[in-house]
């Protein structure tokens, strides 16, 4: 079972940028999907954003245009490049990989984001 770590959280202003960064403890190549998400207190996790294994891209409606998700399989890691940061985007974000295929569906411990002036 591939172990999850994610960091690159914190502080930011709005309008500001973080890039958060998904470190795969095994090689991630032929992981069907690896996505982020985000869960804010009160509220049911959500799916921000994922990538398929070849490559397609699916984000929320409200990240599209400002969050990029992109993966290094050499790297074993999963980016998320936040841009035109909101304080609606402050929560606690996650990394996944799901593969139905070998029954995997494994997450990170988390990562704050907190957008605030």
């Amino acid at each position: 079972q591939v172990q999850l770590v994610e960091s690159g959280g914190g502080l930011v202003q709005p309008g500001g940028s973080l890039r958060l960064s998904c470190a795969a403890s095994g090689s991630i190549f032929s992981i069907y999907v690896m996505g982020w998400y985000r869960q804010d207190a009160g509220k049911r996790r959500e799916l921000v954003a994922a990538i398929i294994s070849g490559g397609s891209t699916n984000y929320a409606d409200s990240v599209k245009g400002r969050f990029t998700i992109s993966r290094d399989n050499a790297k074993n890691t999963v980016y998320l490049q936040m841009s035109s940061l909101k304080p609606e985007d402050t929560a606690v974000y996650y990394c996944n990989a799901k593969d139905p295929r070998a029954g995997l569906n494994n997450w990170g411990q988390g990562t704050q984001v907190t957008v605030s002036s």
